[in-house]
């Protein structure tokens, strides 16, 4: 799903505001997640939500900090070395497991930090890096700063699925719904004041973005529901798969041949997906 959200919003951003292709994200995300969540309780009722400070605060943080790392990323579509700065952004595997282990009490196998060493480097091998000189302070820590703000995002939608205390999938889903809302408010209220036009356009190319909405949002209920039931490090090293199909689309729908370190880069992170799924 986020790799064709991707590509929607790519063909999203050759004519609306890059303000609009993000909140195009969120727009119709909210009532989705709200119904996804109406669904649970129709299936499997459960004892009523309570909602604590430290919950609050965990989805406030979340929420606020995805903006961030989404607005770097965007920063780094500026630079001319977009790819290697894209490559270290996806370093949120690694940041996550080193975050985790420091700050939020997760501990992984020595097998699992093999499994997320392998997908960074894959990422990375698949990001066109070919030396190290095209390596720049500017793009290190534009992307290490992506990568880290990504991982911090869902180490706190981790921690408030877990400190929900309801079953699974009902504490991510409430989680996802929240956090969704929250950014939908903060991104429209900024549009509103600094871009008003913007909802114009986006009413022009309604189709593209509801589609980008739908795909984001069912991505999204994989990723949180994931995160509530296992390490950050590991979702996000299995989520890489996502390279998979971004290449697909690019080949399929944009005719373009994958080259020769693509196919190593998907050989190892296939290894990373299998060593963190091994049996810990």
């Amino acid at each position: 799903m986020q790799a064709f959200r991707n590509a929607l919003q790519s063909k999203l951003s050759e004519s609306v505001s890059v303000a609009g292709v993000t909140l195009a994200r969120f727009i119709i995300a909210s009532p989705i997640a709200g119904l996804y969540l109406w669904i649970l309780y129709q299936i499997n009722p459960v004892d009523s939500v309570s909602l604590s400070t430290g919950f609050i605060g965990f989805v406030s943080a979340a929420a606020l900090m995805q903006i961030i790392a989404t607005a770097l990323m965007v920063k780094l579509f500026q630079l001319q070395n977009y790819a290697v700065g894209a490559g270290l952004a996806k370093s949120e595997a690694v940041m996550a497991a080193l975050l985790g282990s420091w700050f939020f009490g997760s501990s992984l196998t020595a097998l699992g930090w093999v499994g997320v060493l392998l997908g960074t480097i894959a990422v990375f091998i698949l990001s066109g890096v070919k030396s190290v000189r095209q390596l720049n302070l500017p793009t290190v820590f534009l992307g290490l700063a992506c990568g880290t703000a990504f991982a911090l995002t869902s180490l706190w939608v981790r921690e408030a699925s877990i400190a929900l205390q309801l079953p699974f999938p009902h504490s991510a889903a409430w989680v996802l719904w929240l956090v969704i809302t929250l950014q939908t408010l903060i991104l429209s209220g900024y549009v509103i004041l600094t871009q008003p036009s913007t909802f114009r356009h986006l009413l022009k190319y309604k189709k593209i973005t509801a589609a980008v909405s739908v795909t984001s949002c069912i991505g999204s209920i994989g990723w949180f529901s994931a995160m509530s039931l296992q390490h950050v490090a590991y979702v996000k090293t299995v989520g890489q798969i996502e390279v998979f199909f971004m290449l697909l689309v690019s080949l399929i729908f944009l005719k373009q041949k994958p080259k020769s370190q693509d196919a190593i880069g998907l050989i190892l992170i296939a290894l990373a997906a299998i060593l963190v799924m091994l049996p810990h």
